[in-house]
C-alpha cells in the first residue's frame, strides 16, 4: 500500500502538511501518492450543503450521508475498486504503532474520511470499513487525526524516510514498548550542558548499552503502565539497576 486519499471539508487544512517535508518529498519521488478531495464536490445543489440539523433535536449539525457516500464511492473507484476506508471518530480503534504497521502492511490504498460538526449520519458507517481515533478526546474535525494516520503509516513504507533504519529504532518500533533513547548532535557543549561522553567515546558496544539503559529507565519513569507489562531479560534487569551502565 502506497496510496493515500483524505476526504475532507477543509482541504486547505490538510494539503500544506502533506505537501511539505518528508511526505511531500516522498510524493514527489513517486514513492507514495497523496490525494486530498473536497467532500463538497459531491454535494448537490447550488450551495453544496453537506450538513443538516439532527433528527430528534440537539445541538450542532450532522454531516449528511449522501455526499459522504458519493465521495467514498468515488475514492474507491479511483483506487481501482479496492481500498480500506476509515472514518475518524472518537468511537474508533485507537491509533498506535501496532495499528500503523497493520495498515502499512495492507496491500490496498488507504482512504481517510474526516468527520466534522457533531458527527456524521450513522448510515455512513455502511460505506466505511472501520473507524479510527487518536484517543479519548474530541477534536473540531477529523483532519488532524487523518494526518496523524497518514504520517504514522507512510513513514513505515520503504523509501519514505531518508534512512529506512530510522523507523526501526524509534519508540514502539516493531512493537517494542520501550521509549527511544535520548539523541544528541553538535555542538558538544551548549550553555553548560555537555553531550554524554559515552556518545563520543567511539566504543560502540558501550554506546549500545548506554542507549538500552536509557530506554529502560525512561520507560520505567514515564510509562509505568508499559513497564509493568514488560518481560525483561536477565541482562536487562541487571542493566536497569545500574546507576550508570558499564
Amino acid at each position: 500500500m502506497n496510496r493515500f486519499e483524505v476526504l475532507t471539508l477543509v482541504p486547505g487544512a490538510v494539503l500544506p502538511y502533506l505537501e511539505s517535508s518528508i511526505l511531500g518529498r516522498a510524493a514527489q519521488r513517486g514513492v507514495i501518492a497523496l490525494t486530498v478531495t473536497d467532500i463538497r464536490d459531491y454535494a448537490a445543489g447550488k450551495h453544496r450543503v453537506t450538513d443538516d440539523i439532527p433528527y430528534g433535536g440537539g445541538p450542532g449539525m450532522v454531516m449528511k450521508v449522501e455526499p459522504l457516500a458519493l465521495a467514498i464511492a468515488a475514492a474507491r473507484e479511483r483506487a481501482g475498486g479496492a481500498a480500506r476506508v476509515l472514518l475518524t471518530s472518537p468511537r474508533g480503534r485507537r491509533l498506535d504503532q501496532f495499528y500503523a504497521r497493520e495498515l502499512a502492511a495492507a496491500p490496498e490504498p488507504l482512504v481517510l474520511v474526516c468527520g466534522r460538526y457533531e458527527g456524521v449520519d450513522e448510515r455512513v458507517l455502511a460505506h466505511v470499513d472501520g473507524l479510527v481515533s487518536l484517543g479519548d478526546f474530541v477534536l473540531t474535525g477529523g483532519e488532524l487525526a487523518s494526518l496523524a494516520v497518514v504520517d504514522a503509516v507512510a513513514r513505515l513504507l520503504p523509501g519514505v524516510l531518508g534512512n529506512d533504519a530510522s523507523a526501526g529504532s524509534e519508540s514502539f518500533a516493531e512493537g517494542d514498548p520501550l521509549l527511544e533513547y535520548p539523541q544528541y548532535t553538535r555542538p558538544p557543549a551548549y550553555e553548560g550542558s555537555d553531550v554524554p561522553s559515552v556518545l563520543i567515546s567511539g566504543d560502540h558496544a558501550r554506546i549500545a548499552r548506554w542507549r538500552r539503559w536509557q530506554s529502560l529507565r525512561m520507560t520505567q519513569k514515564l510509562h509505568p503502565e508499559r513497564w509493568e507489562r514488560l518481560q525483561l531479560s536477565e541482562e536487562d534487569r541487571k542493566l536497569v539497576e545500574q546507576e550508570e551502565p558499564r
